[in-house]
C-alpha cells in the first residue's frame, strides 16, 4: 500500500516523551497535565488552558535506577517511568495525576514526588493520587465523582486558575469526541477482508492521540482519515490470520509490528490506551451534570481488572468476544506485562474462558515493557498463527 502521508510524523512524535507538539503547546502558555492510567478521565485534563499527555518511556534502555527504588518485582512500565523521571525526561509537566488502578503506579509516582523529579522550581506543580472504585455500582460512582473533583478539578482551579465549570467540561468533551470519531472511523477499515490500514499504522496513530495536545494533532488526523477513504489496499491480504491483541498497558510501537511481521494481522486492540474502548465517544445529556456522566461512562466501559465485581468480571470476557466477532478475528492474543499483578490473574483466567467457553484459539504471553525484536515472542506468535491455520484446515476454528 502507498505510505500514509503523516505516518512518519506520528512515529516521530512517539520517539520522545517531550515531543514537538508538547513543546509548542507549552510555548503557547498551556499547562501540561501528565497521567499514567486510563482510569483518569481524559477530558478533565483537557480544559481550556490545559492539555494532557500520557506518560511513556520511549527508547527505554537500562532501568537500573527505577529498579533500585521499586525492586525488580514491580512491572517494567512503572520502573521505566521512574527511571525516565529521574533522568529529567518529564520536566515539561506542570502536574501529574495517577490513580490506584494498581499499587505499582502509586509507588512509582510517590517516588517521583519524594525525589522531586518534576517539581523543581515550579511553585504550583502538584502530584495527585486518585482512589478508583473496585465495583461498577452507584457507591463506586459517587466515589469516582468525588475523587475527580478533589484530585483533578480542584487543584487545576486553585493552582492554575482553570475554568472547571460544567460548560467548560462539556466543551472539552466535544473536542475529545472529535478525536474519538476520527480514530474510530479509521479503525472501521480494519474490518475489511483486505484492510487498507495495518494494525501497526493504527496503533501509531491511536497512541499519538494520547501523547500530543489534541488541538495540535486533530488536523493531521482529519487528513489521514480522508487519505484512508481513497487508499487502495494490497491486491492480496498479506497476512495468515486475524487476531485481537488484548491485555495490559501497551505503548511499545514494536509490539504490534512484531505480531504483523509474524503473519498475524492485528484487527482489533483491547489494551490500556488502545481505541477499544478508549476512543469511544462520550455522549452527554442536558439533564445531569457533565462530571457525573463522564464518571459513569468511564466506570461502565472500563475493562480494567481493577473492577472485580461479577458483572464487570464476566463483562470483560463477553466484550472481548464481541470485538472478536465484529472485527472477524481468527484468534486472540492475551498479553500481560511482566509482574503486572492485576493482569496476571486476568490473563490466566481469560485464556481459559475465551478458549473453553467461547471457542477461540488463544495465545497467552507475558512480555517486557520494551519488546524490541524479541525472538521468543516472534516464535510464539508464528507458532500461534500456524496453529490457527491448522484449525482452519481441520474445520475447527469456531
Amino acid at each position: 500500500m502507498k505510505d500514509l502521508k503523516h505516518l512518519y510524523y506520528f512515529e516521530r512524535l512517539l520517539e520522545d516523551a517531550n515531543n514537538e507538539l508538547i513543546q509548542q503547546a507549552k510555548s503557547e502558555g498551556l499547562k501540561c497535565i501528565a497521567y499514567t492510567c486510563e482510569n483518569v478521565p481524559e477530558p478533565l485534563m483537557n480544559l481550556a488552558g490545559t492539555f494532557s499527555t500520557r506518560l511513556r518511556a520511549p527508547r527505554t534502555g537500562s532501568i537500573d535506577m527505577g529498579t533500585y527504588y521499586l525492586t525488580s518485582f514491580l512491572c517494567e512500565y512503572s520502573r521505566a517511568l521512574l527511571e525516565r523521571a529521574i533522568e529529567g525526561g518529564y520536566n515539561f509537566a506542570d502536574a501529574i495525576i495517577t490513580p490506584d488502578g494498581c499499587t505499582m503506579m502509586n509507588r512509582c509516582v510517590e517516588n517521583m514526588e519524594l525525589l522531586h523529579t518534576m517539581d523543581q522550581g515550579k511553585e504550583n506543580f502538584f502530584y495527585e493520587y486518585m482512589e478508583i472504585p473496585q465495583k461498577g455500582d452507584e457507591n463506586g460512582l459517587n466515589l469516582y465523582v468525588l475523587q475527580c473533583k478533589n484530585h483533578i478539578l480542584k487543584p487545576l482551579a486553585e493552582k492554575y486558575g482553570i475554568d472547571v465549570s460544567d460548560a467548560a467540561i462539556r466543551k472539552a468533551v466535544a473536542e475529545h469526541n472529535e478525536i474519538c470519531h476520527l480514530i474510530r472511523a479509521m479503525g472501521e477499515f480494519r474490518k475489511e477482508d483486505n484492510p487498507r490500514i495495518t494494525g501497526y499504522e493504527y496503533h501509531i496513530i491511536t497512541l499519538a492521540s494520547y501523547v500530543a495536545p489534541k488541538h495540535l494533532i486533530v488536523d493531521k488526523l482529519r487528513e489521514t482519515l480522508e487519505e484512508l477513504q481513497s487508499r487502495e489496499p494490497d491486491a492480496k491480504f498479506p497476512y495468515r490470520a486475524r487476531v485481537v491483541f488484548a491485555g495490559s498497558e501497551v505503548d511499545d510501537v514494536d509490539a504490534i509490528k512484531l505480531c504483523e511481521e509474524s503473519g498475524a494481522y492485528v484487527c482489533a486492540d483491547r489494551f490500556c490506551y488502545g481505541s477499544l474502548p478508549g476512543r469511544d465517544p462520550i455522549v452527554l445529556n442536558d439533564e445531569e451534570d457533565a462530571l457525573t456522566q463522564i464518571c459513569r461512562i468511564y466506570q461502565k466501559r472500563a475493562q480494567c481488572p481493577r473492577y472485580w465485581d461479577t458483572t464487570k468480571y464476566w463483562g470483560r470476557k463477553s466484550y472481548l468476544d464481541e470485538i472478536a466477532k465484529e472485527y472477524k478475528a481468527d484468534g486472540i492474543i492475551i498479553e500481560q506485562m511482566k509482574f503486572c499483578d492485576p493482569w496476571a490473574y486476568e490473563r490466566m483466567v481469560g485464556t481459559v474462558v475465551m478458549r473453553e467457553d467461547y471457542g477461540y484459539p488463544v495465545l497467552a504471553v507475558d512480555r517486557p515493557y520494551a519488546i524490541g525484536s524479541s525472538g521468543q515472542m516472534r516464535t510464539r506468535v508464528q507458532a500461534f498463527v500456524e496453529s490457527i491455520e491448522i484449525k482452519k484446515i481441520q474445520g475447527g476454528n469456531k
